[in-house]
């Protein structure tokens, strides 16, 4: 992945321990480091995706405290990047995302335990706060999911922790890209064998942000005078953008023609049939949560991010195109962009 000229690493004498390395910001934030040279540690329960990432990997669970503060203090680190969690909407209660809270709590305590390091960033979500406007101050919460509300005890424990280092939170929005876990399969995948259909041409104000923009965002967080982000909650992401514009530029590259675009009812009734299959467990493309994210405006304002961070570094169409450059790497026969 291009650096686009920024090489503030160089030089630079780190040690940078990521929980939760083998996910996929992770994976492009180990990418990313590995490209500069420097020394990284992933502590994870999963293996990861890339080979070349298994030299700098140790298998360990944040639920495990005992290996957990080994691992913090036998490699030393100075500066920390917490992404481990449980990420999916499929838990029924706080104790399924037992990571994203007990989990945390335990690398907290890790971090304050180990005095090398300078500075930790911990990874919330921007389903702290879902379809109730632009909230009006950090700690403002209205989770709409258990996932949510246990981020939003990751941010509490983080507040409560009083760190002698510096500490900021990110909130990243609908994050994007290759590696991603479920896109591939629950909407790049659709796309391509033309089963979307796109709810009515009102615009639909929604927050996505490619994975290489949220990478350098991460690492200039790190680049920055410590006042000017220590304590600081930050959304991650690029600006808002129309769903329609998003998912037109994925349907031009893979089928070389704009989405299907049908009424909003049509779209209501099968998300209403994708609800019944639900309950039977039999997988549908679409149900009325998705639906909703489909549907309704849900932005957050990034001006304080772009204002400390700098814009994006990639354009939506250099994103999509190193997404569908992966997509072909996986399954040539079946990724290769349509000729219309």
């Amino acid at each position: 992945m291009a650096q686009h000229g920024r090489s503030f690493f160089v030089g630079c004498m780190m040690r940078i321990l990521i929980t939760g390395g083998s996910g996929f910001i992770g994976t492009h934030l180990i990418e990313n480091l590995f490209s500069w040279g420097k020394n990284v540690l992933n502590i994870d329960v999963k293996s990861p995706v890339i080979s070349s990432h298994h030299d700098c990997w140790k298998e360990c669970d944040i639920l495990d405290r005992t290996a957990l503060f080994s691992e913090f203090h036998n490699y030393r680190p100075t500066h920390v990047v917490h992404l481990a969690a449980r990420t999916d909407m499929a838990g029924k209660d706080l104790d399924s995302y037992r990571s994203n809270t007990e989990g945390t709590f335990n690398v907290l305590e890790a971090v304050k335990s180990t005095a090398s390091i300078e500075r930790i960033i911990i990874t919330s979500s921007q389903f702290v706060y879902q379809f109730s406007g632009k909230p009006k101050h950090a700690e403002t919460y209205a989770p709409h999911t258990v996932y949510g509300e246990s981020k939003v005890l990751t941010e509490k424990y983080t507040r409560e922790a009083d760190f002698s280092c510096v500490w900021t939170i990110i909130r990243p929005t609908n994050i994007w890209g290759p590696w991603h876990p479920r896109y591939p399969v629950e909407f790049w995948r659709v796309l391509k064998k033309g089963g979307y259909l796109h709810p009515g041409r009102k615009p639909v104000m929604r927050m996505y942000g490619y994975v290489g923009n949220v990478v350098d965002q991460i690492l200039n967080i790190f680049k920055l005078a410590p006042e000017k982000v220590n304590g600081k909650v930050l959304y991650v992401g690029d600006p808002a953008i129309n769903l329609l514009d998003w998912v037109n530029g994925f349907s031009l590259a893979l089928l070389g023609r704009d989405v299907t675009i049908v009424p909003r009812v049509a779209v209501r009734s099968l998300a209403l049939v994708g609800d019944l299959f639900s309950t039977l467990d039999v997988s549908f493309p679409i149900t009325s949560s998705r639906y909703r994210s489909m549907t309704v405006d849900n932005e957050v304002s990034m001006e304080e991010t772009f204002a400390l961070l700098g814009p994006p570094l990639y354009s939506l169409q250099e994103g999509i195109d190193e997404t569908v450059k992966w997509l072909i790497g996986q399954d040539p026969q079946f990724w290769t962009p349509s000729r219309s």
